[in-house]
């Protein structure tokens, strides 16, 4: 047998096995969520605070794939393509704070009082989504998927709404109305009493967090980047105003514009007021301090391409 015969079947050989144990990483997630729903079905009285409320196999799914491929995706790259360790940390980190405020008893706290699920929404809307996008996983991600659900994500209807959501005309728009839309009193009330609207609810604030902060802190030059830089920090300026408006109104009203809970009853001994009060400054003051980050952010990596065209 020839050497390269012989270095062809090691090479397959590699391959088999590489994705047999990938395969058992598979199974090994599928047995831990499967775990975790059972405790939370029969023993939720029993749980502690670090596990879920309320158990959900899309969020548990979602985030357990994204970090899985992400490592997937680091062992296969070649040392060059890999994002830098900061990079890696943020997307890492980002992950993880999403999970949290979904799958802790956090998501019960957020039920149940106003401020808390305004934290739980800047988390999934601003702080996770910013250190997602901060991390720039794609490639990795990309490079550790699965091959077969490749051509979903390069599918005309996934390509489709990708362009559509991060339009420069539609994505601050949309980042800004998703908020007001889910804050509408009436509606706020509806949503907090069906299960399905409220996780609706947060699902659209992650996904919508993760697409607007990933146009706008796209590191990259115009192109292969969406847009320039100066429009990057154009999108996150126009966001700004809208977000302190809201803030400003709700953390200085004397109406309680929120009585679902009061209804369903706040865990603290609280005054309404106060609940949406510091609701209303959460929305305010560190969703701020996010878009001036970002901005930071886009100004930077303005400068290091520039620095890189001149050296070229």
């Amino acid at each position: 047998m020839s050497i390269l015969s012989t270095t062809r079947i090691e090479a397959r050989a590699a391959t088999v096995e590489q994705t047999r144990r990938e395969w058992l990483c598979y199974g090994a997630l599928l047995v831990v969520g499967a775990s975790i729903s059972i405790a939370c079905r029969f023993f939720p009285a029993d749980l502690p605070f670090w596990m879920p409320w309320d158990f959900s196999w899309p969020v548990f799914l979602v985030t357990g794939l994204g970090l899985g491929w992400f490592a997937l995706g680091l062992a296969r790259l070649p040392q060059a393509p890999h994002p830098a360790i900061w990079r890696q940390v943020s997307f890492v980190l980002g992950t993880l704070s999403i999970y949290v405020v979904l799958q802790t008893h956090v998501d019960y706290y957020a039920q149940h009082m106003f401020f808390v699920h305004r934290g739980q929404h800047f988390v999934l809307h601003h702080l996770g989504a910013f250190l997602i996008a901060l991390g720039m996983p794609g490639q990795t991600i990309w490079a550790g998927m699965p091959r077969f659900l490749r051509p979903v994500f390069v599918s005309w209807p996934v390509r489709t709404a990708v362009d559509t959501i991060q339009h420069p005309a539609v994505a601050p728009v949309l980042f800004v109305g998703l908020i007001y839309l889910w804050l509408i009193p009436a509606f706020h009330t509806r949503v907090m009493l069906d299960a399905d609207l409220y996780n609706t609810m947060n699902a659209s604030m992650a996904v919508d967090g993760i697409f607007f902060w990933c146009l706008v802190l796209d590191s990259r030059p115009h192109p292969p980047a969406r847009i320039g830089s100066g429009l990057r920090a154009l999108l996150i300026i126009a966001v700004e105003p809208f977000q302190m408006l809201l803030g400003a109104v709700l953390s200085l009203a004397h109406t309680d514009y929120y009585p679902v809970y009061r209804i369903c009853g706040r865990i603290w001994d609280i005054p309404p007021l106060s609940d949406q009060h510091y609701g209303g400054l959460i929305i305010w003051l560190p969703s701020t301090l996010t878009s001036f980050a970002g901005v930071i952010c886009v100004l930077v990596a303005m400068r290091i391409n520039e620095e890189r065209m001149e050296h070229a």
